[in-house]
């Protein structure tokens, strides 16, 4: 499982360099979408065609399909956003959006620590 280990480490990355975006004082909007289909294209092309080594990583495999989808939904309501409170809300619920898709990664490439808990 060490190679799948090495693609989810790489998502982890860069969904590291999308919360950077995110928590940087001005959003750069393009920058955020640009970084968000390059995740969306790893994703579909390093990811999706991994055997997974048991259930558990096909349900996170599953859950992070899920939660890309929900971010790219909410990086376009922070687009339509007018109002500073409005897009704070946005942005921070794409910052928790990132926290969980980064949770499901540590979950995979460290599953004996998860075990423990």
């Amino acid at each position: 499982m060490s190679f799948n280990c090495d693609k989810y480490q790489e998502l982890a990355t860069f969904l590291d360099e999308l919360r950077a975006n995110v928590t940087v004082g001005k959003v750069n909007l393009h920058e955020l979408k640009q970084n968000l289909a390059q995740l969306q294209e790893f994703f579909v092309q390093q990811i999706v065609p991994l055997v997974d080594a048991n259930y558990l990583e096909q349900s996170y495999k599953t859950e992070i399909n899920k939660q890309l989808r929900l971010l790219e939904v909410d990086v376009m309501f922070l687009q339509g956003a007018k109002q500073l409170t409005t897009s704070q809300s946005r942005l921070k619920t794409i910052e928790e959006r990132i926290d969980t898709l980064s949770k499901y990664c540590q979950a995979i490439t460290q599953p004996i620590k998860q075990e423990e808990k």
